[in-house]
């Protein structure tokens, strides 16, 4: 009854959602400038257009025995599913791509959306996610830090052809250039035991046959950057480098919020930070018989919220999207220009070569033996079951 309250508190509050104030400040959002007094409805279709993930009810138990909802403690997994979702759309439609209500829209996007669905077959389900991050010390239920679904983002990307996404998470506020090369021109893996664990992988997760994805070249990057800001409260002198990181046309926006409590970060209007809101319960959306999604509750067709900078929680993690390698380099040279011109305090380091004191680099090419969240478990008790299996693989 206490879960229930909560829940209808929440679905009441979403809405009343804050318009826009007449301003002449440009509006960025992911990379995108918008004036309100003379395009105002560009900007609310382009807010629309990204995917909504919120909370959910009503979907199959966790693991077979656990929630049926993750209201309450899912809102950082719906927000990573809301970066990584807008990094797809990036990738497959471009970023100038729009959705408009009731309009036909390419395979492509429902291909997208089917990724994401509440079911334990879909790759970045709340499903897989939550299993998924049993193998990072969080058990199904509990809340997760930005950085914790990074890290469940880059090893659920491993079973992922069709996208075929190469995921760096950057370690101590520092993005090693040479590191991310090497994962993103990695070439194919193939033989032994990574080969027969990723098909085993790959028939659970639904994954096309399409190969694609494994031929040699330039693999996607989905950089991901966890970053403190501060010890309880964000600095100040962060400020102006994070607003210039929703300015580049590589942003993804950011994760973050206050303590317990995710957002999905997409843009600013001067210090305010313009954002998506999981705290919605809606009820499970599957896919029809023809692979169609009814789309409709997966975009937020209300103005945003916007709230202060200075309130934000200082533990964020910032998403950008390089599709091509030339993509990349020209974010490298926007952040030393934009990001790394001040000398005092930086809000992460750009390297060139990977630090002699760090351990080896090695680009990920197989799921980690310790991590079993990518199958398929019927119960949490298969958990040690599967880790064991594949410690013996792995000898």
């Amino acid at each position: 009854s206490v879960l229930s309250r909560y829940e209808n508190q929440i679905t009441v509050l979403s809405d009343y959602l804050e318009e826009f104030p007449e301003t002449d400040e440009p509006v960025w959002i992911l990379g995108r400038q918008h004036h309100l007094n003379t395009d105002k409805s560009k900007l609310l279709l382009d807010i629309s257009a990204r995917l909504w993930f919120t909370y959910r009810r009503k979907f199959s138990p966790i693991g077979g025995t656990g929630p049926s909802s993750d209201a309450g403690w899912g809102c950082m997994l719906r927000c990573g599913q809301m970066m990584l979702a807008q990094a797809l759309i990036c990738r497959h439609l471009g970023r100038e791509w729009q959705w408009e209500k009731h309009k036909k829209q390419p395979e492509e996007y429902h291909r997208i959306l089917r990724c994401f669905l509440d079911r334990k077959d879909c790759c970045y389900s709340i499903h897989q996610m939550a299993q998924m991050g049993v193998g990072e010390g969080k058990s199904i239920g509990e809340w997760f830090g930005p950085n914790t679904v990074a890290q469940v983002l880059k090893k659920l990307a491993l079973f992922d052809e069709w996208n075929s996404l190469a995921v760096y998470v950057s370690m101590d506020n520092t993005v090693v250039i040479e590191d991310i090369k090497k994962m993103c021109w990695s070439p194919a893996q193939s033989g032994g035991v990574a080969h027969s664990s990723a098909h085993l992988h790959r028939s659970a997760l639904g994954q096309s046959k399409n190969t694609a994805g494994l031929c040699p070249g330039w693999k996607p990057l989905l950089l991901i950057i966890p970053l403190r800001l501060g010890i309880n409260h964000i600095n100040p002198v962060y400020i102006d480098a994070f607003k210039e990181c929703f300015k580049m046309p590589q942003s993804l926006g950011a994760l973050g919020g206050k303590p317990n409590n995710a957002y999905y970060f997409i843009g600013f209007l001067g210090n305010e930070l313009i954002y998506l809101d999981p705290h919605t319960t809606q009820s499970f959306v599957d896919s029809e018989e023809n692979g169609i999604v009814d789309d409709e509750s997966f975009h937020c067709q209300q103005a945003p919220h916007r709230m202060k900078i200075m309130n934000l929680d200082p533990s964020v993690a910032l998403g950008f999207f390089c599709k091509e390698e030339c993509d990349f380099d020209n974010w490298c040279s926007l952040v030393q220009k934009e990001i790394l011109k001040q000398q005092s305090l930086r809000m992460f380091e750009l390297v060139q070569k990977h630090p002699p004191h760090w351990p080896p680099f090695i680009p990920p090419t197989k799921p980690e033996v310790t991590t079993t969240g990518a199958e398929l478990i019927e119960s949490t008790d298969k958990l040690f079951e599967l880790e064991e299996e594949f410690e013996i693989l792995s000898v």
